[in-house]
């Protein structure tokens, strides 16, 4: 039973009309500080922020009255998914999965019954539907206002928080991890889980090391914020009224087509082809493998007397960048491929889904090398074309599991 001498907090409120910031204590009393300045900007669509520490939830509430409610991580907790089926949406399927819950007229009822199903098994605790990084670039790009704001809330709403950690962070992970495992110390390998609640995970600190409290705040009292700060910066970032620009063209697309159309030209065998695709992969590779070697205490020399067949070897061993190895040779191998300048942000994001969730839903022309590569890495990830079909498959295997639904929710 609670110490009514000792109240605990049991709701933080940010209120956008009211500019303060409430906390509200298990006796019933508030303390409200003023918000000055306001930390909403005038694209932000916020209106509340509540968190409760006991439920570790947070709710956002926008000035429409839509609600987005975000799971928080728990201190210590490196694993939160308890046994949850992981089911990824490439963007294409995001978009049709939000046309479904609102109703566009070219939604079909199939797909309106598919997106109902979800919902209920993401309210169930029985699935997790992650956001990734590429979802929110995608989707913050949209032209229309009001279908970009549908979409994001689509997102929201049914990936509560849940994300696929950075891709390019991935790699990285798997090569320190493999050369760790070579050198038979396991206990050094990082462990760090795909899909998470984690903060900061959506980008490596390769790309932004995130918002930091000073380091003279002991731990416990830092990962709260960070993961409120976290949780709350990818709410108001999706649902923001000022549309993302185009990013600058890196010329990968050019490259990767004057790679594969030489390739085509060139009389050799699949094989031969195979090793000057992974002679070009090992050259893009180059600095990620050579830091995560040292990360893990390999020594130069011994760096250097792997060569290149104990670095790809290395890359062919890791689930999500042996994967994009994997649909790299098959699409450089098919002649006559086009490449596009969304195939590379298409193909990181998939391989890493496929390399470690239990659906991947996608478009055929990247479902096919997918499905390719996993058969040829002896993986059997199901990936779908189609969101009823997924639905489908993932009522299956809830049925055939042990995970019920959750009577709390």
């Amino acid at each position: 039973m609670e110490n009514e001498s000792n109240p605990s907090i049991t709701l933080i409120t940010m209120d956008r009309a009211a500019s303060c910031t409430i906390f509200t204590r298990s006796d019933g009393k508030e303390a409200r500080f003023p918000l000055d300045p306001s930390p909403f900007e005038g694209t932000s669509v916020i209106a509340r922020l509540d968190f409760s520490p006991a439920l570790a939830a947070l709710l956002a509430t926008t000035l429409s009255g839509d609600q987005v409610l975000f799971e928080m991580p728990l201190e210590g907790v490196t694993d939160q998914l308890a046994e949850r089926l992981v089911v990824y949406l490439d963007q294409n399927q995001w978009s049709l999965l939000s046309n479904a819950v609102h109703g566009a007229p070219k939604s079909s009822e199939p797909d309106r019954a598919a997106a109902r199903r979800l919902r209920e098994w993401v309210d169930q605790r029985r699935i997790v539907l992650p956001a990734s990084a590429g979802h929110y670039y995608e989707t913050g790009k949209r032209f229309s206002t009001d279908k970009r704001y549908d979409l994001g809330l689509t997102v929201l709403q049914y990936s509560r928080g849940w994300q696929m950690r950075d891709p390019l962070q991935v790699r990285r992970n798997e090569l320190h991890d493999v050369f760790c495992h070579r050198l038979d110390r396991p206990g050094s390998v990082r462990n760090a889980p795909v899909f998470t609640l984690a903060p900061d995970a959506l980008y490596s600190p390769t790309r932004w090391v995130g918002a930091e409290l000073p380091s003279t705040f002991p731990n416990h009292f830092v990962f709260k914020p960070n993961a409120l700060l976290a949780a709350s910066v990818s709410i108001d970032a999706m649902l923001d009224t000022q549309r993302v620009e185009e990013g600058p063209d890196t010329g990968w697309t050019a490259e990767s087509q004057r790679f594969s159309d030489w390739l085509d030209e060139l009389d050799q065998d699949s094989q031969q082809k195979r090793r000057a695709i992974d002679i070009h992969l090992v050259k893009d590779l180059q600095q990620d493998l050579a830091e995560e070697a040292a990360a893990a205490d390999v020594t130069e020399e011994l760096f250097r007397r792997w060569g290149f067949r104990g670095w790809v070897r290395a890359i062919g061993e890791s689930p999500a960048v042996g994967l994009f190895r994997e649909m790299l040779h098959s699409r450089h191998l098919n002649k006559g491929t086009t490449w596009r300048p969304n195939d590379l942000t298409d193909m990181i994001y998939l391989s890493c889904a496929a390399g470690y969730a239990d659906v991947v839903v996608c478009e055929k022309h990247m479902r096919d090398p997918l499905q390719h590569g996993l058969k040829r890495m002896g993986r059997s990830a199901p990936v779908y074309r189609r969101l009823t079909d997924a639905v489908a498959a993932i009522e299956e295997a809830l049925e055939a599991s042990s995970v019920p639904a959750d009577p709390a929710q």
